[in-house]
């Protein structure tokens, strides 16, 4: 097996998908026999201070030949372009979405993690991404040639047990609290539909402060004390406990690389409502999900209470969702997909 190294900055244990997609990977290679370093960078990136900007060149620089290192987007988008370039092992860059796609971003940053993200991936070996999505955006947006990129899509974990429904039902919303995930847009939406019978949680840590206590505000300012549950972050055990009792998973996103939490949905049988965007057309299983304009209150509580008065469609999609959740691939096989790459690097 190909020894390898894997960097990624800051606090591996941290619940968004791209920490958990990363971790998981990084267990599975180990797990299939690769002797792979972990690498922990500073957690300031993809806007580094100077100290860890420094310090991830020194160990990256140190990275020797016959060890190809796998790449966390965050520094690949956003370390110097020298610093690659004057590397000796080859690189494989994870790429969850291109830094310059994300939301909220002045021109000016935009344009600077564009051009650096551009630079970057003229110099590796390889790329890997969770999504069709990706490949095509890095294709088409960036000039990566396909036969550069291995699309490795994250692992699902199989439920352990039925749950019974809570009722009424409830409705699932699970990601960080960052205005990219249009909790914001969730709210707005379950406040139009005081008459229908439902209690919704929304499971996330506050990643944004900002953000967070606007979400605050807007929770109380619309009434939804009472039927809204803003849970926070929630340990492994209870929030499958959350995704058994759910009836529906509703996640008004802005913008997604790829969704892992889709397929968590999926896994649990759970009928989707979400937005039309990134990555996640590719992700939801036709049949599985409702999806809307992104920014659209008025669509998204619409799809909910589509959803909320005919529990026949309810069940029918609940189907669609468990059938597709049950193909999805284990982790060992998103590994399996990475380590062939690492061989392939190597070779």
């Amino acid at each position: 097996m190909t020894p390898a190294a894997f960097a990624i900055p800051g606090d591996i244990t941290t619940l968004t998908g791209g920490y958990i997609y990363e971790r998981r990977m990084l267990e599975g290679l180990r797990a299939l026999g690769h002797d792979v370093e972990h690498i922990a960078l500073g957690g300031s990136f993809p806007d580094p201070t100077a100290a860890d900007m420094a310090d991830a060149a020194e160990r990256l620089l140190a990275v020797p030949h016959d060890r190809p290192l796998i790449l966390d987007g965050l520094v690949f988008g956003s370390i110097d372009t020298d610093v690659l370039a004057r590397m000796a092992a080859p690189v494989v860059a994870m790429v969850h979405h291109p830094l310059a796609h994300e939301s909220g971003l002045d021109p000016a940053t935009r344009d600077h993690l564009y051009q650096t993200e551009r630079a970057n991936l003229s110099l590796v070996a390889h790329v890997l991404v969770p999504s069709p999505h990706t490949a095509a955006l890095l294709a088409t947006d960036y000039g990566v040639a396909p036969e550069r990129i291995t699309i490795a899509r994250p692992g699902t974990d199989r439920p352990l047990g039925r749950i019974p429904p809570a009722d009424p039902p409830l409705i699932l919303s699970v990601g960080i609290l960052h205005p990219r995930k249009g909790h914001d847009i969730l709210l707005k939406a379950l406040a139009r539909l005081h008459n229908r019978n439902w209690q919704a949680m929304i499971v996330g840590a506050r990643y944004d402060a900002a953000h967070a206590a606007e979400l605050d505000r807007m929770h109380s300012a619309l009434g939804l004390d009472d039927r809204v549950r803003m849970a926070g972050r929630l340990p492994g055990d209870a929030l499958a406990r959350a995704y058994g009792e759910a009836s529906i998973f509703a996640l008004a996103t802005r913008y997604e690389g790829y969704g892992i939490v889709f397929d968590e949905a999926m896994a649990h049988g759970l009928p989707i409502v979400t937005c039309n965007t990134g990555a996640v057309p590719d992700t939801v299983a036709e049949g599985a999900g409702i999806l809307v304009a992104p920014d659209d209150p008025a669509a998204f509580a619409k799809a909910l209470d589509r959803l909320l008065s005919d529990a026949e469609l309810r069940a029918q999609m609940a189907a669609v969702s468990a059938k597709a959740g049950a193909a999805l691939p284990g982790w060992l096989e998103t590994a399996a997909r990475a380590g062939g790459v690492l061989d392939r690097v190597a070779g």
